[in-house]
């Protein structure tokens, strides 16, 4: 300590004051993102897509300046649901994200492939590397808001992404079924151990509404939103329910036009989540 330099680099002492080492890449030249929210899950098919791109039009409909960002790089389904089938362009090693009908600016895998069938058989470095370029080499210009779609469980990009973005949150999606509650917990222990905070939870297909009667048939069990809310202490919690009309929304890449009102209270919470800037200086 006598001798300290105060360059921790050069120091195999463990005195306490060794400042931890920071991953965080910095947005291209001309960038600026205010807040970025992930979606995650620690299992898949449960609707991390959906989510994110409901919680995209909540947020462009309110007049932010809204970015969505597909890190499910050998699964990307966001531009169907928007209907985008352009290419993305760009030059001098920089990408123009591709605009949503709505204004929402998009970059996925899909956006750099010559047919939206070919597969990205790739292995995890490689995912993960590209996932972080979507965040450095993009133009993104001036965002409000930008939702990652998150590739399903703990492993390679989720990982890169913790470290390597400045989040401002998580929102997790899960669904009814008796095992979602181990499944949660790894996408909460995650987050809690890469000092992300938790924004919210999302039940998806919480329930089916009887177009007849109006009544709300729990397909899957009765619902543990509220209860997974108060085990992990998140914030906040929706239940969204199993419609055959978003679904259809979907497959017709008309996803802008669907309701997000299920997804307010998480939205809220979004809105009030820690700006980043002070990661991009």
């Amino acid at each position: 300590m006598a001798n300290c330099t105060h360059d921790c680099s050069t120091c195999s002492s463990n005195c306490g004051t060794r400042s931890k080492q920071s991953f965080i890449k910095p947005l291209g030249k001309g960038s600026k993102v205010k807040r970025v929210v992930a979606v995650a899950s620690g299992k898949g098919g449960v609707g991390k897509s959906l989510t994110a791109a409901l919680l995209a039009v909540r947020a462009n409909a309110r007049g932010y300046k809204t970015a969505l960002l597909d890190a499910d790089v050998t699964g990307p389904s966001i531009p169907k649901m928007f209907g985008v089938h352009e290419l993305a362009t760009g030059e001098d090693g920089r990408i123009e994200p591709v605009r949503i009908g709505n204004g929402v600016k998009l970059m996925s895998m899909n956006c750099l492939l010559e047919h939206e069938d070919d597969p990205v058989v790739w292995r995890g470095s490689l995912i993960a590397g590209a996932c972080i370029q979507f965040w450095t080499d993009v133009v993104w210009g001036d965002v409000d808001i930008m939702f990652i779609d998150m590739p399903p469980g703990t492993g390679d990009v989720p990982l890169s992404v913790f470290q390597s973005i400045p989040l401002s949150g998580i929102v997790v999606v899960t669904t009814p079924q008796d095992l979602v509650e181990t499944i949660v917990g790894k996408a909460v222990n995650m987050a809690k151990l890469m000092n992300v905070p938790i924004l919210g939870l999302v039940e998806n297909m919480s329930y089916l509404k009887c177009p007849d009667c109006g009544k709300e048939i729990e397909l899957f069990g009765p619902s543990k939103a509220e209860e997974l809310k108060k085990k992990f202490g998140v914030p906040a919690c929706a239940r969204m329910p199993l419609d055959p009309a978003i679904a259809k929304l979907a497959d017709e890449g008309r996803m802008a036009e669907a309701d997000t009102d299920p997804l307010a209270e998480i939205f809220f919470e979004i809105e009030r989540s820690r700006e980043i800037k002070d990661y991009l200086k």
